[in-house]
């Protein structure tokens, strides 16, 4: 008996200290091995690590490496927010001016690659226009699973830690549209996006 009450309180003790440092149960890890993680910092809101698949999807890695690298995202803001859905951000700045990026290859099955990580709650993806290969900077972090997106948008990693920072940035979101715009004002902002890659 007290074998089982000593176990049961170091279960209870190990579960308090993963919730603790942002561990998320409701997240799906996929098992993709991680080539670099990034650090993303919101203005008032927290850090949300993420862990980057560059083996699954390389362009798409490589290119949003190089921007967070060259200081690009700073100061952007999340311009698309829909709860239940995912926040989108990575192109507007707080003054409402875009930012301008190039162009990568979809790295997605419908673009003739493939790419089979899940649009699974925690999962970051890249946004694009009608043309598969239109995406630039632009990424979206998902709120819920929407396993509609797979094949269809590079999804290219998957937030490890700070997913309470997602939730709180999709439930304070005030969108003015249906499809989730954000009063300038009222976009949460990006400090700064910091690489480590993975030896």
């Amino acid at each position: 008996m007290k074998r089982i009450v000593a176990l049961a309180i170091i279960i209870t003790i190990l579960a308090l200290s993963l919730v603790s440092c942002g561990y998320d149960p409701r997240i799906e890890y996929q098992g993709f091995t991680a080539t670099h993680y990034a650090t993303i910092v919101v203005k008032n809101y927290g850090t949300i690590k993420v862990e980057l698949y560059g083996h699954e999807a390389p362009i798409t890695v490589a290119n949003f490496v190089k921007l967070a690298n060259e200081g690009f995202y700073e100061g952007l803001t999340f311009h698309r927010i829909i709860e239940g859905f995912m926040a989108q951000g990575g192109a507007f700045k707080e003054d409402g001016s875009y930012k301008m990026a190039s162009n990568i290859k979809g790295e997605f099955l419908a673009n003739g690659v493939r790419n089979t990580i899940s649009h699974q709650r925690g999962v970051i993806s890249m946004a694009r226009a009608d043309d598969y290969n239109s995406a630039s900077s632009q990424f979206f972090i998902m709120h819920e699973t929407n396993k509609n997106l797979n094949y269809l948008y590079a999804a290219f990693g998957c937030v490890v830690d700070g997913m309470n920072v997602v939730d709180a940035i999709c439930e304070k979101a005030e969108p003015y549209d249906g499809n989730g715009a954000i009063f300038t004002s009222e976009r949460p902002i990006i400090e700064s996006i910091t690489i480590e890659e993975v030896k």
